[in-house]
């Protein structure tokens, strides 16, 4: 017998990794959205209410990412009863933190855990891409680690494959008040790349999995910065990228990129104490030039998407 609620939490994620384009992500600790769902006799899935997001998303269950994730996960397992959902938002929108993988994880776990968790998490990975194919495009660089926690290279279609994270590993964030959606980010990319600079890009994203074997934060951090094709195009889109990123080393960060599509950017740092001050330097970074933003700081989340609670 199917439960008749379930709550799930969905972490933030960050798409690429720097270098990394459309097959690399990792999940961050916090934040995240939480998906309430309720077991209803009626087929098919209703959004009941969206808390924290402004007005701004749909609640047209053919339009809305949770939505269109648990009702995949309904034909997955293949029963009668519907569901209704109420989703809380606790992640910016357009921000470059996976806010839209993070609401279709969310409920897709919480459907599954309502009807007793059928599925493994791997087996909901294609139900969650549903949910974000319908607004951001069918990639799964922040569904996979949103879903399965860490740092996870996306080697086409549903394949993916978990790498290690280095013991010490902390990320500073910063989030400017401003939209980034993930349409525009990507339409200022190039439509054809050199021959030496994808031979240089390739090689930086071989020296970043190397890294993350060894554990070398420093070489990580490297690499993820020496991305020549994407953040380049992007850049523009980011307000005062140099002077933040160079804030945050001032104070010992190894490296600052851009986290997916932006305008979030993250310091990549090897303690909590340095992770937190290049989160300060940035925010007062753009504190000084009157832009609104938070900061903070945190550890890659291992866990992933998680079960809150059954009724």
């Amino acid at each position: 017998m199917p439960f008749s609620t379930a709550e799930a939490f969905a972490p933030a994620s960050m798409g690429n990794v720097g270098v990394g384009f459309d097959i690399l992500g990792l999940a961050l600790e916090e934040p995240g959205d939480v998906v309430r769902a309720t077991l209803r006799s009626a087929p098919g899935t209703a959004i009941v209410r969206i808390e924290g997001d402004s007005g701004a998303l749909p609640i047209d269950p053919q339009k809305n990412t949770a939505a269109v994730a648990a009702q995949a996960v309904l034909d997955t397992i293949g029963v009668q009863q519907g569901v209704d959902l109420v989703l809380h938002k606790r992640l910016p929108l357009a921000s470059g933190l996976g806010s839209s993988a993070a609401s279709a994880v969310a409920a897709a776990v919480a459907v599954n855990a309502l009807f007793g968790t059928p599925l493994t998490k791997e087996a909901l990975l294609p139900a969650c891409l549903e949910g974000e194919a319908r607004v951001s495009g069918y990639h799964a660089d922040n569904i996979a680690p949103s879903l399965l926690g860490g740092i996870i290279l996306i080697a086409g279609g549903h394949r993916v494959r978990r790498l290690p994270v280095p013991p010490g590993l902390w990320l500073g964030l910063i989030t400017p008040d401003i939209a980034v959606p993930t349409v525009e980010a990507r339409a200022v990319l190039p439509e054809t790349v050199p021959l030496a600079l994808m031979t240089a890009q390739t090689a930086a994203v071989a020296l970043l999995i190397d890294a993350l074997y060894r554990g070398d934060i420093s070489q990580m951090a490297a690499a993820m910065e020496s991305d020549g094709i994407v953040e380049p195009a992007r850049a523009h889109l980011m307000p005062r990228l140099a002077e933040v990123r160079a804030a945050a080393k001032q104070v010992g960060a190894l490296g600052v990129v851009i986290s997916g599509a932006g305008p979030t950017l993250c310091a990549v740092c090897d303690s909590a104490d340095i992770a937190r001050s290049a989160a300060a330097a940035m925010k007062a970074e753009y504190d000084r030039v009157g832009i609104a933003s938070s900061a903070l700081h945190c550890q890659v989340g291992l866990e992933g998407a998680r079960v809150l609670c059954v009724q």
